[in-house]
């Protein structure tokens, strides 16, 4: 449900687009983000901190595109959005020793060993600078129109096949609780 709620500003960007341009989506899914945080705000619920920074890249970069009538400023959102996701955990990593994808997946019962849980960060932050310079090249070398199906279809494709390409390697160094590997 969390995946569905938090991809919905996406999927109504999406159906706005096909329907009334690039300049209604872009107000459609900066109102959709903010009634997302309003809406978890009201139920009293945590907002996570990176539903506050997709909100300040949305309102920042969707208003630039509404004020301006330029929707450069809205193509790059992904990218600024992928690439502070890349500095985030790099800087972590690297200034304070944190790895942010262990932080995740360890309350899920995820136990590797260290070396993997580097690896896999690092995976992560080459995915989101890819992702970054996937979605410029798209956005500015094609139709607005193939940008948008690619923003909706082809990113999220992506990423779920990043995720589903993570399971062997995840099998191979998964540990039991008490420490030893467990072998497939």
């Amino acid at each position: 449900m969390k995946f569905l709620f938090d991809f919905l500003p996406i999927l109504l960007f999406f159906v706005a687009f096909k329907f009334y341009g690039i300049f209604t989506a872009t107000a459609v899914a900066i109102a959709a983000t903010v009634l997302e945080v309003g809406y978890l705000k009201l139920r009293g619920r945590k907002v996570d901190t990176m539903l506050w920074i997709s909100l300040a890249i949305i309102v920042v970069f969707g208003g630039a595109t509404l004020l301006l009538h330029d929707e450069t400023f809205i193509k790059w959102k992904p990218t600024v959005l992928y690439w502070m996701f890349a500095l985030v955990l790099a800087a972590a990593a690297l200034a304070f020793h944190r790895n942010l994808i262990r932080t995740l997946l360890e309350p899920q019962n995820l136990l590797l060993p260290e070396a993997a849980w580097a690896k896999l960060n690092w995976a992560w932050i080459v995915f989101f600078i890819f992702m970054g310079v996937l979605n410029l090249y798209v956005a500015f070398n094609f139709p607005t129109d193939t940008w948008v199906n690619f923003k909706l279809f082809g990113g999220t494709g992506l990423l779920m096949l990043f995720v589903l390409l993570q399971a062997p390697f995840l099998a191979r160094h998964m540990q039991q609780k008490d420490g030893q590997e467990e072998h497939p």
